[in-house]
């Protein structure tokens, strides 16, 4: 694990409680793992790990959002998404694929939704000419997935509040 990829887990981990863990794996309904941290802690998690790791590029934010994914742990699939709402000024749109992914493998509409309304509408509005038209026909495409989290996320990106 990298050195930014260990200090959010450890933060995560230190910033739970029992109590939050079984309020949060209740909702979630045992799709995911679950520390206990806040949302707060969350944020502020990232926040401490941005400003300890103060220049992280499009390919280090990629990378650490992965690894934060790749464990089906809620707060660390949170901690990604809070990452990269916090980082879409770098996106581009080849991210696509790996928002898909985290898209497909959420688990949740509690990760889903902010991913498409925080990152992906963002994205999308900011791209111009040929990497605009390519994303949103990609988005599009995602609108017709038999995956249901998938047609949501696309709807939400493309300006639905509730699809």
């Amino acid at each position: 694990m990298s050195d930014a990829g260990e200090f959010v887990d450890l933060a995560l981990q230190r910033e739970s409680s029992w109590e939050k863990a079984m309020e949060t794996r209740e909702r979630l309904g045992g799709s995911l793992k679950v520390y206990g941290a806040s949302v707060g802690a969350v944020r502020g998690t990232i926040r401490d790990a941005l400003k300890r790791y103060k220049n992280l590029s499009h390919d280090d934010i990629a990378a650490l959002s992965s690894e934060l994914w790749d464990e089906p742990v809620f707060e660390r699939r949170l901690a990604a998404v809070v990452l990269l709402q916090t980082k879409v000024g770098l996106l581009v749109n080849t991210d696509l694929t790996r928002i898909e992914g985290f898209i497909r493998d959420a688990g949740t509409l509690e990760l889903v939704d902010p991913l498409a309304k925080d990152v992906l509408r963002p994205l999308l509005s900011r791209l111009a000419g040929q990497a605009k038209d390519r994303a949103e026909r990609v988005v599009e495409r995602w609108g017709q997935d038999p995956d249901h989290q998938l047609r949501r996320a696309a709807a939400l990106a493309l300006g639905a509040d509730t699809p």
